[in-house]
């Protein structure tokens, strides 16, 4: 056998994929995916392009315009791609930009001081994968076009007229709908929220957004900097003073600047950028921070004799309600993956750290209200860390069912593999009889909640882990919980589910119960949607069945649309019947186990941290204190619900 194998092996079986074809075999490579975070990367990375012009010194605003057809523009006014012949390749410069990898001009010293897009694959990914790519270039008093379709050139650079006094680069593209998920477009939110974060981070930049789809325009531009965008995360909040810590300064080559705020509130947000692209997964930047603002803080107290009682405050508890950004500018960073997604350099930990440390330890001195303000705040969040670790004490059992601290209502799965168990957190007893029922007890367990639980966003963790439906949901999920999620705290390895299911009745209170959920992960179990554990059911709607008898077909849709489709295309004169199902209760087992629980037919939408800071700030406004953003929330998007009458 091994002989045979060993023939097929040959020449033949090797195959080269030339110019961009690796791209479109696997675009995970290059953008991480080809979901929704994967589709809105191709934006970020030709933003990014026109921001390192900015950044350069050559650009001063950027116009992002989202058209009806789903494609998008961005131009610039900096100085324009290059279209001059390239003597080695024999072509213009700007087609090369945009059919070959690692080409680019970010590799020489001279062209970019700093830049986000030092692997030059950007512009020729975001080529391969679009039905098509527009490139309009207006540079020494000329207006250029070339044209692209999923990587190939499909028309040559040409000059199309005179640049009418204008200068810089204007790109439009269509992402392939070949290559990403079905129905993906380019989302308002994520384009204007991106926006957002570079006119903070670029201060003096100009941004606009015209939004051809919602007949809306928008202008981003602060002068304010990273402060103010620490400012813009703490909205919502009560901060423990008035204006916002900007600490910043140069070490070696390494650029830094951080802005920070405390506030009142149990939760902290650290957003970290390098050379402007947003580093969600950290790095040696944010590692430098920690270190230096615990150190600087803890110094203080005790040269204040702050310091009072056994209990001291770790880096976690300091850091509870603060709301921070911090910004580096790096000429060769280097990160981790296409993506972007971690920083890896160690000048800038070091760079980070130092800065951080004098400065701060200059702002406390200064500033000796507000110095103790912020460590006996850390006390408290001390205190409630120690009821947190009481907490842990819920999850520590041989056997769930054996346990009484565990929710008496958990009709726990006989496997004991994380990997394959299941939880379904349930709306209602009723609707939790019908799931455990239908279930398949082997690896699905189910755990009913009475009503609506606690809006954790309004209250601290004390309160939260008073909540008899919260205490429920730390028992039986098994990690821990705790706002800051420190370690010693929440740990994922503890975790007895590796796929937690809100499944909540399809009308209002179901959403509304489905929101409150989600906030509470999003602020006390946030690992567990990093980790892609949590998941909502999608129940279905209505039932059809069309004729009767053994010659019945039963046909399960999940909205309004679909029905009138499926409705649409019976024969004329056919005999059907359509059942809405108003919540899960009305069920029986069977029908709940075959549309919602059955892994070979359910669907299940898994939820994600797209984008952090847009989630904090919907949840901010729907959920939290300040009643102006969820009314102004309301009367923006009133005309969309969609209401049980």
């Amino acid at each position: 056998m091994s002989t045979d194998l060993a023939a097929q092996y040959d020449a033949s079986a090797i195959k080269v994929l030339k110019g961009l074809e690796g791209v479109r075999h696997r675009p995970a490579m290059y953008i991480g995916g080809t979901q929704a975070d994967g589709y809105h990367h191709l934006f970020k990375e030709i933003l990014d392009n026109s921001v390192d012009e900015a950044l350069a010194g050559y650009a001063t605003e950027i116009i992002t315009t989202l058209h009806p057809d789903g494609s998008i523009t961005v131009e610039d006014n900096g100085r324009g791609i290059p279209v001059d012949i390239m003597p080695e390749e024999g072509k213009p410069a700007v087609e090369i930009i945009y059919t070959v990898l690692h080409a680019g001009g970010k590799f020489e010293e001279g062209a970019y001081k700093v830049s986000g897009g030092l692997h030059g694959v950007g512009a020729s990914v975001v080529n391969a994968l679009a039905e098509y790519t527009r490139v309009e270039v207006f540079r020494d008093g000329k207006h250029y076009l070339i044209e692209f379709s999923r990587g190939e050139v499909t028309k040559p650079l040409t000059q199309i007229g005179t640049a009418k006094g204008k200068r810089g680069t204007r790109v439009t593209f269509l992402p392939d709908a070949t290559i990403f998920d079905p129905g993906l477009k380019f989302e308002a939110s994520r384009i204007r929220n991106r926006l957002r974060e570079v006119s903070f981070l670029v201060a003096g930049l100009r941004l606009v957004f015209k939004d051809e789809v919602h007949q809306k325009e928008e202008v981003f531009f602060d002068k304010g900097g990273v402060a103010s965008f620490a400012k813009f995360l703490a909205e919502g909040e009560e901060a423990l003073y008035e204006k916002p810590v900007l600490l910043q300064g140069e070490v070696d080559v390494v650029s830094v600047e951080v802005g920070l705020i405390h506030t009142k509130g149990y939760s902290n947000q650290l957003v970290s950028y390098a050379n402007m692209i947003p580093t969600k997964d950290g790095g040696t930047h944010i590692s430098g921070f920690k270190t230096a603002y615990t150190r600087a803080i803890n110094a203080y107290a005790k040269k204040a004799g702050l310091v009072k009682g056994d209990l001291e405050p770790t880096g976690d508890d300091l850091l509870e309600g603060v709301s921070c950004v911090i910004s580096v500018k790096i000429p060769q960073p280097q990160f981790e993956g296409q993506t972007k997604g971690k920083l890896l350099n160690p000048e800038a930990g070091t760079a980070v750290s130092k800065v951080v440390y004098e400065k701060l330890t200059d702002w406390l001195e200064e500033n000796p209200r507000a110095a103790k303000l912020i460590y006996e705040k850390a006390q408290r969040a001390a205190q409630a860390r120690e009821a947190a670790r009481k907490a842990r004490e819920l999850v520590r059992r041989k056997d769930a069912l054996e346990s009484d601290e565990l929710p008496g209502k958990l009709a726990d799965c006989q496997s004991e593999d994380p990997a394959e168990a299941e939880l379904f957190i349930v709306e209602g007893d009723s609707a939790g009889g019908s799931a455990k029922q239908g279930r398949d007890r082997r690896f699905q367990a189910i755990l009913p909640l009475r009503g609506k639980i606690l809006n954790v966003e309004k209250a601290g963790l004390g309160k939260a882990l008073k909540n008899a439906e919260v205490r429920a949901m730390v028992a039986a999920i098994g990690a821990g919980i705790d706002s800051n999620v420190e370690e010693a705290h929440f740990n994922l390895e503890d975790l007895r589910y590796h796929k937690i299911i809100i499944m909540t009745d399809a009308d209002v209170d179901g959403s509304h119960i489905r929101t409150l959920l989600l906030t509470f992960f999003y602020r006390y179990m946030r690992p567990i949607l990093e980790g892609g554990y949590l998941y909502i059911a999608q129940p279905p709607l209505y039932r059809l069945q069309v004729g009767g008898g053994k010659n019945a077909k039963v046909q399960y849709l999940f909205n309004d649309e679909a029905l009138k489709e499926a409705i649409a295309k019976l024969p004329e004169r056919t005999s059907y019947e359509v059942q809405r199902f108003k919540g899960l209760g009305e069920m029986n087992p069977e029908q709940l186990w075959e549309t919602t629980m059955d892994p070979a037919k359910r669907v299940l939408k898994q939820v994600t941290m797209e984008d952090a800071l847009y989630a904090n700030e919907i949840f901010e406004a729907l959920m939290g204190q300040d009643v102006a953003p969820r009314r102004e929330f309301i009367e923006e998007n009133a005309r969309f619900a969609q209401l049980d009458v």
